[in-house]
Parts: structure tokens; C-alpha cells; sequence
């Protein structure tokens, strides 16, 4: 069955041209002839924008009629809020945070229908994940991993799965011709096709700029990209994940408006989570040693148009081995994803805990700095069998004060030292009460 590939309107830019007549034949979709054609999108020319003139088409605005909200249907999640029926998401993140690994748990989960690292997939679905950079068995040893790992048996996931590498299967959407960026519509069409042949639910495309190559700081260029995969997910009914690059951030951490290039792709999907590795501040503040924060990842909600923004995530990226070493090489050890929960600082603290300690600093004028030789975590933390020497006991202790200073369980007070200097000390505030 031929699709009616007629692009939408809501794919281009005002200015932004039209199919033009064609001329060629594009054999494999590719893009070594400069004539303009039917099948292609050139968003301009070398001379600018092409503006085609013709005779003008029928608009017809859709009157509104109102109908009983239960009436119209649930949007159609499919996992999280992050990924939904009939629109386009993103995925950003800076090299080397995990991107890899995290899609490859996230299709394992959607594909088993289980809750892996903390998203519940709405069902057992259907995922394709393509990846542009990794060869097949590459990714069939993190797959396999992460199935190791999780202890997925193959006959949950059934035929749900399917992995395909851009070294085998390239896909190439869109690129940069003679006569300027160009979308293929012949890509497009046979990305609905597969997706409807195969039922997909779910399609991951890892990474979004080995899909295209046209400028990324083109915003024209980007928001015709993803409005084609926007397209795709439109006309099939599946959910899109566009995984992408953050710029270089010297450090900082990785938010919406930290997406490579044009800042059309983060405006043209629907959701969108960044990925970061835990930064030294939180580390301290956790009491994470610093050989161990760069395993963990924060996922955010950065943009969710549909739903509201979710309390950060975490996973840790754990190793596992594969078994398949022979007599002269070793076996394999793969990255893997798992859910982790940032420590309490309040996991066994009691309120008669509290008491003690209201106690112990009661009258004392101990200092709220804790670099002071007489900082009230000092006294604190034999109290609840810390070592105001170790560094997370010393992060636990620091938060412990904070969360009681903010409740009014304790106080500050300024108090002159024996300089005559005003310096923050901690009093008792209200007191706890120790239900016999």
C-alpha cells in the first residue's frame, strides 16, 4: 500500500518551499543529484528562501463543539511522561553521561513491560531502538547485559524487540545539498512503512544527528528534522525518542537549552529529559565519594508540555560481566543501568534522637559554621554514632542541622565571640515531644 506522503503544513517555516517536480531517480535515498524533486523537501536555495507561487489552496478552519471532557480520551503515555503516542521526545545529555545504556534499559523495560529503573511502561510494547554509532553485536552484548543484569528471560520480551545498527541499516532523513538543506521523504515513507509492518509502539534513534546531516545550527533545517520524525510518529501511532548531544558545558550541568546546535530541536518535541552526572556540590552534600558520583546519573524533565515536570531520577551504572571468554581472550564486562535512591540523611534518626540532641547543644552557644573548632556537629555526632571526621558522616551531619533548623526543631542566634565578632550559633528551638 502506497502512503499519501503530501507533507503537512505544520512541517515547514513560513518561506519554507514546497515539493518540487522530479526528475531522478533516488535508487537508495540518496542525495547526489543537486535537481530539486517531489520526494525531497529543499527548505531554500543558495539565493534564499524559495517562495513557489500557485494558485491558492483551500483552507477551511474547523469550527469547535464542545463535547464533555469525559468524552475525549486519555492521552496515550506509553512510558513515564516522557514518551507518548503521536509525538516526538528528546533525550539530552552530554558524551560519556550513559545515553547508551539508558535506552538500551529503557527498551528492555518497555519491550519486557517491566519497571526497571523507575519508569512503569504502560503495557508490554513493541520498541525499535536504532543506533547510528555501534555496530550490531555491540549492541546485542548490552542488551544481553542488561538482561543478565535484570534478570529478563528472552520469553518475556517475545518478539517485541527489535535492534538494528546504522552500519547495517543506515537512516538518513534529511541533508545538506546544492539546493540547501533537504528533508527525504523517501526515508520518511519507508520509516512508516517498517514501523507500521512491525506494529512498533516505540521507536528509539540513537543519536538524532546520525540521522541527518544537515547543519545543526540551522533552525530551519533542525525544526523540518524533527517535525518529520513528529510526521512518523503521527501517522504510525508510536512514540519517538530523538536521543541528543548536549553542547560542551565546561562543567555545568546539562538543561534544555543546553541541546546541540539549534534551539529548534528542543522547541519542536513535545517532552524532553536531560541526563546528568552527579556534580561534586551533591556528591558532598550526599557523602558520595568522588570515585563513585561519576557512576550516577540525574535524569530530569526538562520540557513537558503535556503532563507536569516529575521529581528528578537517578541510575547508577553498574558493570556486568558476560561469560563469553574463550582461551585467549577475556570475557566481556558491559555497562549496565539500575535504579538508585539518593541516601537519607534521616534513614534511623528518631525523634528521641532529636531530643538527645537538643539537649546536648542546649545553653552551649555552639557555632553553626563547620569549620569553627567548637561546631555544634561535633557534639552531634557521637550522639548519633557519626564521626564528625569523615566526610560523609560530616555532609549527613550538615544536612541533619539544616532539615532541624528549617522545621524549628533548633535555631540560630548571632553571638559575639571573644573578638567581639557577631557569629552564628545554635540554640533549641521548639522541643521535641517523645511519645512514651
Amino acid at each position: 500500500m502506497t502512503t499519501d506522503m503530501t507533507p503537512p503544513e505544520w512541517m515547514f517555516q513560513p518561506g519554507d518551499p514546497g515539493p518540487m517536480p522530479d526528475h531522478r531517480d533516488y535508487g537508495d535515498f540518496g542525495f547526489d543529484h543537486p535537481a530539486p524533486a517531489s520526494n525531497v523537501l529543499p527548505l531554500r536555495t543558495n539565493n534564499g528562501p524559495r517562495v513557489i507561487l500557485g494558485e491558492a489552496a483551500s483552507i477551511n478552519p474547523r469550527p469547535f463543539t464542545f463535547r464533555p471532557a469525559s468524552d475525549l480520551p486519555p492521552r496515550e503515555w506509553l512510558y513515564g511522561h516522557h514518551l507518548i503516542r503521536q509525538y516526538a521526545s528528546a533525550t539530552i545529555a552530554p558524551g560519556g553521561v550513559g545515553k547508551t545504556t539508558l535506552t538500551v534499559t529503557d527498551a528492555l523495560a518497555m519491550a519486557s513491560g517491566r519497571s526497571l529503573i523507575g519508569q512503569k511502561p504502560h503495557g508490554a510494547l513493541r520498541v525499535w531502538l536504532w543506533n547510528g554509532e555501534d555496530p550490531t553485536d555491540e549492541l546485542e552484548r548490552r542488551a544481553i547485559a542488561a538482561m543478565k543484569f535484570h534478570c529478563i528471560r528472552p520469553d518475556e520480551i517475545g518478539d517485541r524487540l527489535f535492534i538494528d545498527s546504522g552500519r547495517d541499516q543506515p537512516i538518513k532523513i534529511g541533508a545538506n545539498t546544492p539546493n540547501g538543506p533537504t528533508v527525504a521523504m523517501p526515508v520518511v515513507d519507508a520509516l512508516i512503512e517498517a514501523i507500521r509492518s512491525r506494529r512498533i509502539d516505540v521507536l528509539i534513534v540513537d543519536p538524532f544527528v546520525s540521522v541527518h546531516s544537515m547543519p545543526e545550527n540551522d533552525n530551519g533545517a533542525m525544526d523540518a528534522a524533527v517535525k518529520a520524525f513528529a510526521l512518523v510518529a503521527d501517522r504510525t501511532e508510536c512514540a519517538i525518542d530523538l536521543v541528543h548531544h548536549s553542547r560542551k558545558l565546561n562543567g555545568a550541568d546539562a538543561d534544555i537549552d543546553a541541546a546541540r546546535g539549534g534551539s529548534a530541536i528542543a522547541g519542536a518535541v513535545r517532552a524532553a529529559r536531560v541526563l546528568n552526572v552527579m556534580n561534586k556540590d551533591t556528591a558532598e552534600a550526599l557523602g558520595i565519594p568522588a570515585d563513585e558520583r561519576r557512576s550516577l546519573v540525574r535524569v530530569d524533565d526538562a520540557k513537558s508540555n503535556l503532563a507536569p515536570a516529575s521529581s528528578a531520577r537517578w541510575f547508577r551504572l553498574a558493570s556486568q560481566s558476560l561469560g563469553n571468554g574463550t582461551a585467549d581472550r577475556p570475557e566481556d564486562f558491559v555497562a549496565v543501568a539500575e535504579a538508585w535512591t539518593p541516601p537519607d540523611a534521616f534513614d534511623g534518626i528518631t525523634t528521641a534522637d532529636l531530643l538527645k540532641v537538643q539537649h546536648a547543644v542546649d545553653g552551649k552557644a555552639l557555632r553553626e559554621n563547620a569549620q569553627a573548632n567548637d561546631w555544634a556537629g561535633h557534639v552531634i555526632a557521637p550522639l548519633l554514632g557519626l564521626n564528625s571526621q569523615d566526610k560523609a558522616d560530616r555532609a549527613r551531619i550538615k544536612q541533619l542541622m539544616r532539615t532541624w533548623i528549617a522545621t524549628g526543631a533548633l535555631q540560630v542566634e548571632r553571638l559575639p565571640d571573644d573578638k567581639g565578632h557577631s557569629r552564628p550559633s545554635i540554640f533549641v528551638g521548639e522541643w521535641a515531644v517523645v511519645n512514651d
